[in-house]
């Protein structure tokens, strides 16, 4: 017993020994991580004294059994500071500041990376060598029972494993994290709404191969763990019926022969309206693997599908047929818009045969129609089949003068497909195509790694107002800004020119409407990040509204500056973009009538603007809007926004 005793007191003088805590403080010195090492291994943050996470817990388990984090000795703590600004050719602005305070912590075959921004805080594991995962333990634990915005999966099944199936599409359910419910999963981004009226926003960057990150909570208490899809084993016999490649069974890990792990975000805001224009996850993606961009051209485009290629006043019988498509460039071409996109139905065989176009379709005579009149084509394919063929295609159509791709229906975000993203990215590049993934789960900086991927779906868009019961679309729009597109850019695709009050909101297929007012959607072409910005509606609908038209044509779709106006989360949002010299400034509402006052001291007095707002009838008729001309005073611009509605000015100004 005795020599018991003693061992059991030297292991504890061992384990005290190389158990340690490690504090890292922001450049500004409001946030600080705190890292405690030992028999577990937690993180915890706090903001000006406020906690935000209490300690929770990190590890990785390997697929041999090998645990990483509790009980690890890290042999080594490496500290450097980065004050660096990055060039950003296709973002919400054109130079990045990457400001950090980092701390490594070395350990036999791993490190672990923590960083402190002013903004927030990151992590991630990085191996020595490529490694197969059984689990991966990051949780997340609040010191409170804080209420969050939480997308579940919109995936009723079963089981938790079958959620994985999912294009990330879904309203946010609005309770505390203690009332989850335990039959489902969430997806990130998830802001929770801390203390002192600070948001957390959880999120993840430089997801390149690894599986993506849900939540769960099981316990109902105040702690969120993480799932995560398993690799795929086999997949269901192909019978030609299917766009999505359906998985039959998983193999026993996560991830396998990786040293690519991504960065776990939580990005603190002291106010709403600074999660609208953050930059976290571009900052900690891998940067840019394309040398040359000078081809990379972003822009709108015009689209056929949502407004299911109805056109009147025309000739011919309208559908997926040359004569509508070049209806499609004619119009473009009219209004300055750089692209159309062919949807579904171009192709011979959407799921077996993309290399051959339908009868009805020239598809040469198209891009050579398209060229002389300046406007490019973007063809809309399915990921299973683009998979299979995907250098042939991508030499095929670039040879034929195809600028890009649509790609949908991944569905998924287990490894393969995450691997799936990044090659399709680099060999549409080596094209010099650019790619919109559809069908998609969030952005994780893949924008960033590889410009030439201007949008991502993983976003309830307007082509839900095509079908289904109806939600409350315009409180969705007014939360996405602090939620989904902290991200990054989402294929949203709005422009309807039919608009809807509430009450008299339906869902109509082939001519579909949107929920709020003109302004609201002509608004959210300034809030809404898409380098690649579709005008939904039927060329038909634009041309009786020139005005409106104009409008959206002429709005840049990158920019080179992006400053947070004002805002709450659900309620209402109002961004200032800026492109060169032009300013953009737009804001939106929910259901509710807001008069607000707009500090736009950062134009100068005396500048003439435009402006277009609801009418003075906008919530009797959500079409009625109203266009003007005004001379800033240097005084505080007062707005109404009518119910579900938007507001929106821009300017020239002599210096930007």
């Amino acid at each position: 017993m005795k020599r018991l005793l003693t061992i059991l007191a030297l292991s504890a003088v061992c384990v005290g020994a190389w158990a340690k805590g490690y504090t890292l403080t922001s450049p500004d010195g409001h946030i600080s991580l705190s890292v405690q090492t030992g028999k577990t291994f937690t993180y915890s943050v706090m903001r000006d004294g406020i906690p935000l996470l209490d300690p929770s817990p990190l590890g990785l388990t390997l697929a041999d059994g090998t645990v990483w984090g509790p009980g690890s000795k890290f042999n080594k703590a490496v500290r450097r500071s980065v004050d660096a600004a990055c060039e950003a050719p296709v973002f919400k602005r054109s130079t990045v500041r990457d400001h950090f305070n980092e701390l490594t912590l070395k350990a036999k075959g791993f490190d672990v990376v923590f960083r402190a921004y002013d903004d927030g805080i990151a992590w991630r594991f990085v191996p020595a060598k490529p490694i197969s995962v059984k689990s991966d333990e990051t949780s997340f634990v609040f010191p409170e029972d804080w209420n969050a915005f939480i997308p579940y999966v919109n995936q009723h099944t079963k089981t938790l494993e079958d959620q994985f199936f999912s294009s990330q599409e879904t309203h946010y359910t609005v309770n505390t994290i203690s009332e989850w419910n335990k039959e489902r999963i969430a997806f990130p981004p998830m802001t929770v709404c801390a203390a002192e009226g600070i948001k957390l926003c959880i999120t993840e960057s430089d997801l390149l191969d690894y599986p993506g990150m849900y939540f769960y909570n099981g316990d109902g208490d105040k702690k969120l763990e993480t799932r995560y899809a398993r690799v795929p084993a086999t997949y269901a016999a192909e019978d030609g019926d299917t766009f999505q490649r359906l998985i039959t069974s998983r193999k026993d890990v996560i991830a396998e022969n990786t040293v690519a792990l991504p960065w776990r975000v939580v990005i603190v805001a002291k106010e709403d309206k600074e999660l609208t224009q953050s930059d976290f996850v571009w900052r900690l993606a891998t940067p840019s693997a394309v040398s040359d961009l000078s081809w990379l051209k972003p822009g709108k485009v015009a689209w056929d599908w949502w407004n299911g290629w109805n056109l009147y006043g025309v000739d011919f019988e309208a559908g997926i047929n040359t004569q509508t498509y070049k209806y499609y460039i004619d119009f473009a071409s009219a209004k300055g818009i750089e692209y159309i996109v062919m949807d579904e139905g171009w192709a011979k065989n959407t799921v077996l045969n993309m290399k051959e176009t339908r009868p009805e379709i020239d598809l040469p005579e198209l891009v050579r129609y398209g060229k002389e009149r300046g406007v490019g084509i973007v063809l809309w394919t399915i990921a299973r089949l683009f998979d299979d063929q995907m250098e042939e295609l991508c030499a095929q159509y670039s040879a034929m003068g195809i600028k890009g791709w649509k790609i949908d229906f991944m569905d998924h975000d287990d490894q393969k497909m995450v691997q799936f993203y990044k090659r399709a990215a680099e060999t549409s590049a080596r094209y010099h195509m650019f790619v919109d993934f559809h069908g998609a789960y969030k952005p994780t900086g893949l924008y960033r790694t590889y410009p030439n991927v201007l949008n991502f779906e993983g976003v309830y868009g307007l082509e839900n107002m095509k079908w289904g019961a109806p939600l409350d679309q315009v409180a969705y729009d007014c939360t996405i800004p602090f939620t989904r597109l902290v991200a990054g850019p989402a294929d949203y695709t709005q422009g309807a020119m039919r608009n809807a009050r509430k009450d008299n909101y339906r869902s109509v297929g082939d001519e579909p409407m949107s929920q709020g007012t003109r302004c609201h959607q002509l608004a959210e072409y300034v809030i809404f990040d898409a380098p690649l910005s579709m005008l939904c509606d039927s060329p038909s609908n634009y041309l009786r509204e020139p005005e409106c038209t104009a409008w959206i044509a002429a709005i840049p779709t990158t920019w080179d500056e992006t400053v947070a106006l004002d805002g709450k989360i659900g309620e209402y949002v109002v961004m200032a973009r800026r492109k060169g010299a032009t300013w953009y400034v737009g804001a939106i509402t929910n259901w509710e009538a807001r008069d607000l006052e707009l500090d736009l001291s950062f134009l100068p007095a005396g500048t003439k603007v435009q402006i277009v707002a609801d009418g003075v009838n906008a919530h009797r008729a959500a079409r009625d809007y109203k266009m003007y001309e005004k001379v800033l005073d240097g005084q505080p611009v007062k707005i109404h926004l009518a119910p579900g509605g938007g507001w929106a000015l821009s300017c020239e100004i002599s210096e930007p």
